[in-house]
């Protein structure tokens, strides 16, 4: 078959609308518990006068726990045996948890000492990060397994990411909600209300997907009564496996540098905004901040859906190469965006920006799928939810640390959060750090997905020979 020649999805491995679109919803909620955690962080800062280099601390600390529980998780739900499947309890206990928890850990006294504030909050988010954690490990397992066919992947993650999209377009408003004095007495006032809106949305639609979703048959490894040394070992084993899949390992590295560079310049934007660009005026940085955000989101909304239908055509790893190449172009632009006379002409640079965010997770999810395939064929094993788990394991940990490096930049750039108006140094660095990052981080992400090996005559040789092999699964 030429590169030019495509297959065709067969009804059986078609995914129902209405699993689709519960899966989907479940990406919404996802989403959500990412995106609304960050915007509400620099509360901490602005709001409860916490030290930025704790606040580092805080974005950092949590999230290593995070991300050891990830791979844990994921090899547990994978030999997980019951009469609802290996993924779906847990989403349902996931989702109530995590709403629960984020919606209380807000709710924090006033009159506090910064040792008070920094210590609860850090007790709460390694809570929270393991409720999220049995949530979403399960839930992305489940995406990677619920087609078998090349295309219907990325079909799945692109109809799932659109709508996953929307949370994102609501949350860059966050912070100008949470300053508007009409609504609210202070910021950590508007924290609080918010908070609980988010944990009430999270608990009620994250249990979508294990209610409306069906998980395909899959006979589990009988890891479970083997004992926990032999247990440990066994998971020990696996994860060190799944590293040695150099496939699996360049969507890692590419993921972890773009989306982290990402997260870990724009952490800087709303400090410009406001200190640069509108000279201390919280409410309108607050305002341009979240046209930035939802331009950025209306148009990845656009971005996923045409990812995918590029992807049939070109090949998923040459659609990276085009759409976070045309990332950089947005980067690039942030630069000139900032410019206190016209602040409004950073809005120019969101649609490129949004190539980056609105590709990488429909592309990756779709990817991974086909290297679980590509690693059956060689361990003889399902291993999805380990697969999933060790992916954001490297997500998370890259998270954590753009949160400790955020802390540890301001305080290199000089900034100081008691002073009205920061030196022209300092928010010279900020700017750099903003644009210069995602810019040198995508690029090398370019130069290691160039080589990826898994094209789609290649997957549906492995799809062939595993058929072959052990069946199909129902």
């Amino acid at each position: 078959m030429s590169q030019k020649q495509h297959h065709t999805t067969p009804a059986a491995d078609r995914i129902p609308l209405m699993q689709k679109s519960a899966y989907s919803v479940g990406m919404f909620v996802n989403n959500l518990q990412a995106a609304a955690l960050p915007a509400m962080m620099i509360i901490l800062n602005l709001g409860l006068g916490i030290d930025p280099f704790l606040v580092g601390i805080l974005g950092f600390i949590p999230r290593i726990f995070d991300a050891l529980s990830d791979p844990m998780l994921g090899y547990i739900s994978d030999n997980t045996r019951s009469r609802w499947g290996r993924r779906r309890p847990y989403i349902f206990a996931g989702a109530i948890l995590s709403g629960l928890i984020f919606a209380l850990m807000w709710q924090l006294p006033e009159g506090h000492s910064e040792t008070f504030y920094f210590w609860s909050f850090l007790i709460a988010l390694i809570l929270f990060f393991l409720a999220y954690t049995i949530y979403a490990t399960p839930f992305v397992a489940f995406g990677y397994e619920m087609t078998a066919d090349y295309h219907e992947r990325t079909r799945l993650h692109a109809f799932a990411n659109t709508v996953g999209q929307l949370a994102w377009i609501g949350v860059p408003w966050f912070y100008m909600l949470m300053s508007n004095e009409n609504l609210f007495r202070d910021t950590v006032h508007g924290a609080r209300t918010l908070a609980i809106w988010v944990g009430a949305v999270v608990a009620v639609l994250g249990i979508m997907p294990a209610i409306l979703c069906r998980e395909r048959r899959f006979d589990a490894p009988k890891k479970q009564s083997e004992g926990v040394l032999k247990n440990t070992k066994e998971f020990i084993s696996g994860i060190t496996v799944t590293f040695k899949c150099k496939p699996f390992v360049k969507l890692c590295a590419s993921t972890f540098l773009v989306f982290n560079g990402f997260q870990l310049g724009i952490s800087f934007s709303l400090y410009i905004m406001i200190y640069y660009l509108f000279n201390g005026n919280n409410y309108l940085a607050g305002k341009l901040n979240g046209w930035f955000g939802m331009l950025t989101s209306i148009a990845t909304l656009g971005v996923i859906p045409l990812t995918g239908w590029i992807a049939t055509r070109l090949g998923k790893r040459n659609t990276f190469l085009l759409t976070i190449s045309l990332s950089l172009a947005g980067y690039a632009l942030k630069w000139f965006g900032y410019n206190p006379d016209m602040p409004y002409l950073l809005l120019a640079a969101a649609p490129f920006v949004a190539f980056g965010t609105g590709s990488l997770f429909t592309l990756m999810g779709s990817m991974i799928s086909d290297v679980c395939d590509y690693d059956e064929l060689t361990t003889h094993e399902r291993r999805e939810g380990v697969f999933g788990a060790i992916y954001w394991w490297m997500v998370k940990v890259g998270m954590a640390l753009a949160g400790l490096l955020t802390g540890i930049l301001l305080k290199v750039s000089g900034f100081d959060e008691a002073l009205a108006q920061q030196t022209p140094e300092t928010l010279l660095q900020l700017r750099i750090f903003d644009v210069g990052i995602p810019l040198i981080t995508s690029a090398i992400a370019l130069y290691i997905i160039y080589s990826y090996p898994i094209t789609e005559e290649r997957a549906y040789e492995i799809r062939a020979e595993l058929e072959s092999r052990r069946g199909k699964i129902g």
